[in-house]
């Protein structure tokens, strides 16, 4: 229960699609502080009973639901809509897949694979992998947005201008997410929570983890956004940053070869300095690793690196 809310989003009242037509689940008011319920990117699919035949037979109808829309009165096209991120209330298990044909090195491992996670709620402590492994955790929603002014549905998976699958690690509690509104009432949505994440979301899933989540929709009048803009707390990398780093890069006249080199390169450390698959440091990487953009004004090659954090191994 949320003693401060002023309303309740259903598990059950959710959606797989960008749709302005959609019916509101709730219509509310600025300034409201709303409880959702939220799913994770599987929609149940994935569990702490799965085995990797699940993730061979996913059903991607049904990826990425989100709960809502809500119709905030009185806010029209060129507005923002402000979301300020107050708490989340983690369940406690998640996973995180190789889903074959997706992420950044999806040419590469091309097997599907899965590792699930068990961590405790109340306290956040690491989550443990394996015997000697532990990701701090910092939980978020993936997917956080507004209805796009083009009628039709519109897939969830890529993120767009009025936010969406925007899969940002720091819009975690105490941050403030201003969303470009397109139609009336901004029909807003959230969903895809996850527990932990590394900048990037490499391999193309997180710790995926369904959670409870407390936000606060406001408007800001005439803010005329093209993109969303977010204003954190404090400090960002605080849970990752107590051990230092590994570092791999990638360099060339291309980002996205760059970032493709940075972390293979990372993968293949941890396999030669841990002893673990390369699909197993994959899925790792893509929790806690950060992929950073170092330089890009050194024609004609650009660098990119790849953080691993220390800490999860010290």
């Amino acid at each position: 229960m949320c003693g401060k809310c002023d309303y309740t989003i259903h598990g059950h009242q959710h959606h797989f699609g960008w749709d302005n037509s959609n019916v509101p689940a709730e219509r509310v008011a600025p300034g409201s502080t709303i409880l959702f319920h939220c799913h994770d990117s599987s929609a149940g699919q994935l569990g702490p009973s799965s085995t990797v035949a699940d993730v061979v037979n996913l059903d991607f109808s049904k990826i990425n639901p989100v709960s809502g829309p809500i119709f905030v009165e009185g806010a029209e096209p060129g507005d923002a809509l402000k979301v300020t991120i107050d708490s989340f209330a983690p369940s406690g298990h998640g996973w995180t897949a190789n889903i074959p044909g997706f992420g950044l090195l999806a040419d590469q491992f091309t097997e599907a694979a899965l590792t699930l996670w068990k961590y405790d709620p109340s306290t956040l402590a690491p989550a443990l992998w394996g015997k000697e492994g532990a990701v701090p955790l910092k939980p978020f929603a993936g997917t956080i947005g507004n209805a796009l002014a083009e009628a039709g549905l519109h897939s969830i998976v890529p993120p767009r201008r009025v936010g969406g699958n925007l899969d940002i690690r720091d819009l975690a509690a105490g941050t403030t997410l201003y969303l470009p509104v397109e139609v009336a009432g901004a029909l807003f949505s959230v969903g895809d929570t996850h527990a932990a994440q590394g900048d990037g979301e490499v391999c193309g899933t997180a710790i995926e983890s369904p959670m409870d989540v407390v936000l606060t929709l406001d408007l800001v009048k005439g803010a005329h956004l093209k993109t969303p803009r977010f204003t954190t707390p404090g400090p960002v990398t605080r849970h990752l940053d107590a051990k230092g780093y590994e570092v791999t890069t990638g360099i060339g006249p291309d980002l996205m070869s760059g970032a493709r080199d940075a972390v293979a390169n990372m993968v293949d450390l941890l396999c030669a300095t841990r002893g673990m698959s390369a699909v197993e440091a994959y899925m790792l990487v893509s929790t806690c690793g950060d992929l950073r953009i170092s330089e890009i004004v050194d024609m004609p090659n650009w660098v990119v690196s790849f953080y691993f954090p220390r800490c999860v191994f010290e």
